[in-house]
């Protein structure tokens, strides 16, 4: 359990886990990338040479709200 704080209901103790990406060519976890979306020819993201982060997720034991932080670049 962590000791972060739910911004929703204020309990403590949440349990990590994590947003699985299971798109075509993912790499199984979701990543927050710095700036506004801009799609490429083919309406993917384009996110070559933009900073990346790899999304952290908390679940409330309490009210179930999930809290994400991008703490760790990728």
């Amino acid at each position: 359990m962590s000791d972060r704080k739910c911004t929703y209901c204020g309990a403590t103790g949440l349990e990590p886990g994590f947003v699985r990406d299971a798109g075509e060519g993912s790499q199984g976890f979701a990543r927050w990338v710095e700036g506004a979306l801009r799609r490429g020819v083919f309406g993917g993201a384009k996110v070559m040479g933009r900073p990346q982060w790899e999304i952290d997720v908390y679940r409330c034991p309490q009210c179930r709200h999930l809290e994400l932080f991008a703490e760790n670049p990728v």
